[in-house]
């Protein structure tokens, strides 16, 4: 009976944490307002939002921050992927 609840508690957690990791740079593109932002400023939003969600990722097999060429290439193909 222990191990269900358990089980269970694991399961909920999981759960719970891949629904609030679902927010994307789109869902997050709202003014001060409370309206869905538009035009240059919604395109500069995500520029931004994907950016930011990119750097800390931007690590080379060694640990150490990727820099130059290196980071543009993986700074465009996350970008384009996020």
């Amino acid at each position: 009976m222990m191990k269900r609840i358990f089980l269970a508690a694991v399961v909920a957690t999981f759960a719970a944490g891949s629904a609030f990791a679902q927010e994307t740079c789109e869902s997050k593109a709202v003014g001060k307002d409370g309206k869905p932002l538009a035009g240059a400023a919604k395109t500069s939003f995500l520029k931004k939002c994907k950016e930011d969600a990119c750097t800390p990722k931007a690590v080379g097999s060694d640990g150490k921050p990727l820099a130059g060429a290196a980071k543009n290439s993986f700074m465009k193909k996350c970008a384009t992927s996020a």
